[in-house]
């Protein structure tokens, strides 16, 4: 076979380190926007990013020329630098370590979109933690909860 073809669309979820809520208008547009323009360029396209005050999701395909790891290498370390020029509320932002990232199946791509779109809704009723540990559970994943939420 001579040519590759790939298509993996990824859910991509990390939070603010010990999840302080620091996303807030207008910062937050800017941020996805910022984290958009990251995933672009490393060839990796974007459906669809949100999030609440305290962590971000991103729902792209990963490119075939990037591994994963080195594609959230870059979406928090790029980010988490330009975020700290927005002001002095930002100059101790951080990003968790971990992430959690699930394949999805392009039938599943619409319903993932309309979740992330829905996140500031939904994150009237649940937590962060609560959220991330059903999308755990949807996915069928052990953890250990003492190493999740540094």
């Amino acid at each position: 076979m001579g040519q590759s073809l790939v298509k993996n669309y990824i859910h991509i979820v990390f939070s603010t380190k010990y999840r302080e809520p620091l996303i807030h208008p207008p910062v937050e547009t800017e941020l996805h926007a910022y984290l958009g323009g990251i995933c672009n360029k490393l060839e990796c396209h974007v459906l669809k990013i949100g999030g609440y005050t305290d962590h971000i999701h991103i729902l792209c395909m990963l490119s075939k020329k990037i591994a994963l790891m080195k594609l959230l290498e870059e979406l928090k370390s790029h980010s988490s630098k330009w975020i700290k020029t927005k002001g002095k509320g930002y100059e101790n932002f951080y990003w968790q370590d971990g992430y959690g990232a699930f394949s999805v199946k392009p039938s599943e791509v619409d319903n993932v979109i309309a979740y992330i779109a829905n996140q500031h809704a939904h994150h009237s009723k649940k937590k962060f933690q609560t959220e991330y540990r059903g999308i755990l559970k949807k996915y069928h994943v052990d953890y250990d909860e003492k190493y999740v939420w540094e």
